[in-house]
């Protein structure tokens, strides 16, 4: 469901997210061009990205812009990036979304995995950023939102690799919004917490573990990837002008 709030600000701005194809990734995708935002996405998967391409540009003529690049590879990353400036301007808004949250035990992890996984979840973020900061530059200011996750912040035991990358990039976000925000680039994060996505119906949810889960949180509904995007918006638009360094914790409460 995507939020009725209007950012007037948004519309026009140049945006850019990572592994906009699906899952939370398309919901912010959705919910940048309902505002009327010049949105690029990056992702890997073609039929599922170029499908939301035309679902979009039906929905609301207003299209997005599919460029398909393996984030763990930096110099494809970069190129992507060049090819979205070049298509819709100097971004003033990088949403680093794209994350893999495959589960693995401690005892099976070798070097090769743990660097894999890195590659993936923490390493694109700093490079999308480093990419983008020159057009913000250009453009007086812009807005960093990184995605990390409350699963480190729960002790989620079952993903270590991945539990490190998404510390890391609160780490990442502080340090960053430290170092631009005197250029007025703010840099903020979203820690979901457990979102029903497709893949996560499809991989990892039961029946008991969901009613647990529910539980615990103070708002007993199930997160739906649509719960992402106002707050994504938010802190993309200039209704958050003073908020940088932030990490803005949505979970239904369950923290």
């Amino acid at each position: 469901m995507m939020p009725s709030a209007i950012f007037p600000d948004l519309k026009d701005r140049s945006v850019l997210i990572t592994g906009g194809g699906s899952g939370i990734g398309a919901a912010l995708t959705e919910g940048f061009i309902a505002q009327g935002s010049r949105v690029a996405f990056i992702d890997i998967a073609d039929e599922v990205s170029q499908t939301l391409v035309e679902t979009l540009g039906t929905r609301y003529g207003n299209r997005p812009h599919y460029l398909k690049a393996d984030l763990s590879d930096v110099e494809a990353l970069r190129n992507a990036i060049a090819q979205a400036i070049d298509f819709n301007g100097p971004i003033t808004v990088l949403v680093n979304n794209a994350a893999w949250d495959d589960r693995h035990d401690i005892d099976d992890v070798t070097v090769e995995y743990w660097d894999r996984n890195q590659s993936i979840n923490l390493r694109p973020q700093f490079f999308a950023a480093q990419a983008v900061v020159p057009g913000m530059r250009q453009s007086g200011g812009g807005s960093i939102i990184n995605f990390t996750s409350t699963s480190f912040m729960i002790n989620q035991g079952n993903m270590p690799s991945y539990t490190a990358a998404k510390a890391g990039i609160i780490g990442l976000t502080k340090g960053l919004a430290g170092r631009l925000g005197p250029e007025r680039i703010r840099v903020n994060a979203i820690a979901p917490g457990w979102v029903m996505t497709e893949r996560q119906r499809t991989h990892w949810v039961t029946e008991d573990g969901l009613r647990a889960h529910l539980g615990k949180q103070v708002l007993r509904e199930e997160l739906m990837p649509g719960d992402m995007v106002g707050p994504c918006l938010f802190l993309a638009s200039d209704a958050s002008r003073m908020l940088s360094a932030q990490t803005l914790i949505v979970d239904g409460g369950y923290l």
